[in-house]
C-alpha cells in the first residue's frame, strides 16, 4: 500500500473526521476570524522520531479548502528532531485554524506508530526475522495505521477478514479440531489462497503440520517450544510467533528463527508523536 493508494480510499475517513470536529461550525474561528484572510502557519516537531502520515495531515486542510497549500522539508520515513521544520501552510486563516486538530491528529498518531515500529524492527536488523503489525487497530483509523507501520519498516498481516484465512482458537473449537479446521478452509478457499493457524503447543503443531497447513502461529509459547517448533516445521510451513510482544520485550525472539514475529502493540500501544502548529501569521 503506498501513499497514493491510501489517499485514494482515505478522503471520506477524513471528512469523517472533519464532520467529527466542526458539525456545524467553527465557533471559535469565525468569532475572531470572520471574514477571508490569508496567513500561513509552521509545523514543528516537539520530540525525536520518525514522521509519517504528512499525505494526510497535507489532504486535511485540502478538503477544507483546495486552495490551500501546504511546502514540506521532510518526507515520511524521515527521521526527525524536537525543534525541526517539518513544513509550512499557506492558505484562508480560518481553514487553518479550523483543520488544525484533525490534521495534527492523524500525523501524531501516525508517526508515533512509525517510530514505535522503526524500534523494534531496529531491533530484528540482519536476524531475518519480519516484523508484523495485526487487526489490532483503532476504529476506522486502520488504513493510516497500517500504513505507518510499512513506514516505520515493519510489514502488515492481513488487512481485513476478506484478505486471508487465519484459523485462530475460536475457530478451531467451532471446526472441532486442528485437522477439521484446515481442511474445511482448504476446501472453501481457492488453492492460490495460504492456511495459517494458530497453535498453542507442539501437539496442536505437529497437528496442523499433518494437515497442510502453510504457516503456523506459534501463540503465547515458551521460548523453548518455539525453538522446538521452528525446527519441526522447517522446510514445512513457515513460522510465526505472537502473543504480547513488544519492545521491551521482543529480545528474546530475536534468535528463535521464526519467519515473522506480529505485534499488536505496534499500533494499539504506540504512543504519539509530538508535533505543533505554531507562529500563525497573516501575510
Amino acid at each position: 500500500m503506498n501513499n497514493i493508494t491510501m489517499l485514494m480510499n482515505a478522503d471520506e475517513m477524513i471528512l469523517n473526521a472533519l464532520r467529527e470536529d466542526i458539525t456545524s461550525e467553527d465557533i471559535t474561528t469565525n468569532s475572531v476570524m470572520p471574514n477571508y484572510a490569508l496567513g500561513e502557519v509552521d509545523l514543528i516537531c516537539k520530540q525525536d522520531g520518525v514522521i509519517a502520515g504528512l499525505g494526510v495531515f497535507k489532504r486535511v486542510f485540502e478538503l477544507l479548502d483546495k486552495e490551500t497549500e501546504v511546502i514540506f522539508f521532510a518526507k515520511d520515513g524521515d527521521k526527525v528532531e524536537n525543534g525541526q521544520l517539518l513544513g509550512k501552510v499557506k492558505g484562508d486563516i480560518r481553514v487553518l485554524l479550523s483543520g488544525e486538530r484533525t490534521a495534527l491528529n492523524y500525523l501524531q498518531r501516525m508517526s508515533g506508530i512509525a517510530t514505535y515500529t522503526r524500534g523494534i524492527a531496529d531491533l530484528l536488523e540482519g536476524t531475518g526475522t519480519k516484523l508484523l503489525d495485526t487487526r489490532k487497530t483503532t476504529p476506522n483509523m486502520r488504513v493510516f495505521e497500517k500504513y505507518a507501520v510499512k513506514v516505520g519498516g515493519g510489514y502488515n498481516h492481513r488487512f481485513n477478514l476478506s484478505d486471508g484465512v487465519l484459523l485462530k482458537d475460536n475457530h478451531i473449537g467451532a471446526a472441532g479440531s486442528v485437522k477439521e479446521a484446515v481442511r474445511m478452509a482448504k476446501e472453501y478457499c481457492p488453492f492460490v489462497r495460504k492456511i495459517e493457524i494458530e497453535v498453542e503447543n507442539l501437539d496442536m503443531l505437529k497437528e496442523a503440520l499433518e494437515a497442510g497447513a502453510d504457516i503456523i502461529m506459534l501463540d503465547n509459547m515458551s521460548v523453548e517450544d518455539m525453538k522446538a517448533a521452528v525446527a519441526l516445521c522447517k522446510g514445512k510451513a513457515e513460522t510465526e510467533c505472537s502473543g504480547n510482544v513488544t519492545k521491551e520485550n521482543i529480545a528474546r525472539l530475536t534468535d528463535i528463527g521464526v519467519d515473522y514475529i506480529s505485534s499488536g502493540a505496534l499500533t494499539h500501544s504506540s504512543p504519539i508523536l509530538d508535533l505543533s502548529l505554531k507562529n500563525l501569521h497573516s501575510i
